[in-house]
């Protein structure tokens, strides 16, 4: 079966939800329902690992790839969450190259990164995998996903694309917007920042966040992620209307 990671270097069109902990029953109707991966939110939510290992056992039993949001700069989270089964990392406030080869180093074993090795984690199968296993596993599946939330980090965009183990990016367009002092993602200053990401890309597969089934539609290629707390608030005030 191909790994998250595999199905977006083969230019497949993936659907995802953010949610943060805890969040157990709307993580397994997620994967009831049919999304092709999470995303949890350890960033702008409790980065509780005991809890977060909870999330991760509930996706597995389903068969549904997990990415976490980690904080700015936490290579000791990056080890931990990945340890505990997570798929990828997503890391916020990426500007520069050099910060994204950061997280490179941080979520990938030796020659690409420098992350600290151990078998008898969850990733790991308790020890039953061999090394050669559990290294072969890590490559097929570790994603790193860098995320541009300031104008200088859209204008290097390309560059932080092409560092070696970055798989794909994903534009903050709220933390955009206000390091841009526009009044939103929808601005067209804002909007206009977003197509030079795309642009530089060059058609690979990007990871846009979105809050409705109609900005997913209109989504570049790549990994479409609904902001699950937003459309669910849509709807629940929509049921008082």
């Amino acid at each position: 079966m191909k790994t998250l990671k595999q199905r977006v270097l083969a230019g497949e069109r993936l659907h995802g939800g953010l949610l943060r902990l805890p969040s157990e029953n709307l993580l397994e109707m997620a994967a009831v329902a049919g999304l092709d991966y999470a995303v949890i939110d350890c960033e702008h939510g409790p980065a509780d690992l005991l809890s977060l290992q909870q999330h991760l056992q509930i996706a597995d039993a389903h068969g549904l790839p997990v990415l976490v949001r980690v904080g700015e700069r936490e290579p000791a989270l990056v080890l931990r969450v990945l340890d505990l089964g997570a798929q990828g990392v997503i890391v916020p406030h990426v500007d520069m190259p050099g910060q994204a080869r950061e997280v490179v180093v941080a979520a990938h074993y030796p020659p690409l990164g420098e992350r600290g090795f151990a078998t008898y984690s969850r990733a790991g199968r308790f020890g039953t995998n061999s090394i050669a296993e559990h290294l072969a596993q890590a490559q097929r599946s570790t994603m790193v996903v860098p995320m541009l939330e300031t104008p200088q980090a859209c204008d290097n965009a390309s560059e932080i694309l092409a560092v070696e183990g970055v798989d794909t990016v994903l534009v903050g367009p709220a933390d955009l917007s206000v390091a841009m002092g526009r009044s939103g993602p929808l601005d067209q200053e804002v909007v206009a920042r977003l197509a030079q990401v795309v642009e530089a890309a060059g058609g690979e597969p990007l990871m846009t966040i979105v809050g409705s089934t109609e900005q997913g539609a209109q989504a570049p290629p790549g990994m479409v992620l609904y902001n699950l707390t937003h459309i669910l608030m849509q709807l629940l005030r929509s049921l008082t209307d």
